[in-house]
């Protein structure tokens, strides 16, 4: 039986929105996303009037917005759940308030009740993963058909790196339950005690069905938040996320094994774990590889074994 490759496109462009477009039109989305209740939710740590990037930026929503409309969902529901602030304050800080009211879909706040409890799903060995058994979400995160996890190419002081399943995995638990921030534990919780094996749960859990990660702009250094931040361009686009978080970790200088939710998610078998086996119809991994160092550290490096 032959071993289906997972499918990752990077584009690049300076103009964001066509490097998103250009990375969808890979993917035949619309059996995906049409008649269904389509949930987008962005980056959405942390921003203010000083500092808006660490969040995605509204070039980015806008043109996946306009991208995913095309394939006719029944609903499209911007979803966010900040972990450091009110949601509502966050997105128009950073102008995605904007966006989402100029192109007339729902915002929802899945960090406000109703609660509805979720049982996390730790595969067949929940012994060998971690303590936080199960979380709180927002009663509206379990109507979502078709989950799209939008994310900004960053590395992350505790999780290595995050794209979607971080993105994902730290703002479905709803923070007016948990507390703002989150780690406040108004309630009991274990989400930073063991982070790695509760994103893994949390991929497993509550599937995305296409991740899109973009350097505009990417941050290293430190993060999530504070870090360097430096326009790449560059867009990862894939209906595997793991795959899509697997190729940033490549990006940003880690293999799967130094990032422990992405072995992790690969245990749980979860999507593709192998850049070198990975089908990169646009971009490959090489030129991107080089696009990114580039523009990181204002030399292209050509990765080896890549």
């Amino acid at each position: 039986m032959t071993h289906k490759k997972s499918k990752v496109a990077i584009t690049h462009n300076l103009d964001i929105g066509k490097a998103i477009q250009e990375a969808l039109g890979h993917f035949n989305l619309k059996p995906l996303f049409r008649g269904k209740i389509v949930a987008l939710h962005p980056n959405d740590t942390l921003a203010d009037e000083n500092d808006k990037t660490a969040v995605t930026q509204p070039d980015t929503l806008r043109a996946v917005l306009r991208c995913i409309k095309q394939f006719e969902p029944r609903a499209l529901v911007v979803t966010g759940g900040s972990g450091a602030g009110e949601t509502d304050e966050i997105f128009r800080a950073a102008g995605l308030m904007d966006v989402i009211e100029s192109e007339g879909v729902e915002f929802h706040d899945h960090n406000r009740p109703p609660f509805k409890n979720v049982t996390l799903d730790y595969g067949r060995h929940p012994e060998v993963f971690g303590p936080q058994k199960s979380i709180k979400v927002n009663a509206r995160v379990l109507e979502y058909e078709r989950l799209i996890a939008v994310n900004q190419l960053k590395v992350h002081e505790t999780a290595t790196v995050t794209m979607a399943l971080k993105n994902i995995a730290m703002s479905f638990p709803a923070a007016d339950y948990y507390g703002h921030p989150r780690h406040a534990k108004k309630h009991k919780n274990y989400f930073f005690a063991d982070m790695h094996s509760y994103i893994a749960a949390m991929a497993k859990t509550f599937p995305i069905d296409l991740a899109i990660t973009v350097g505009h702009p990417a941050m290293i250094g430190l993060g999530p938040i504070g870090g360097h931040t430096v326009e790449t361009g560059l867009c990862i686009a894939s209906a595997d996320p793991l795959a899509a978080d697997v190729t940033g970790a490549f990006l940003l200088g880690f293999r799967t094994q130094a990032v422990r939710h992405l072995w992790e998610a690969a245990k749980l078998k979860l999507g593709g774990s192998d850049v070198d086996e990975f089908e990169f119809p646009a971009l490959d991994i090489k030129k991107a590889f080089s696009i990114f160092t580039k523009a990181a550290y204002g030399k292209a490096i050509d990765p080896e074994h890549a």
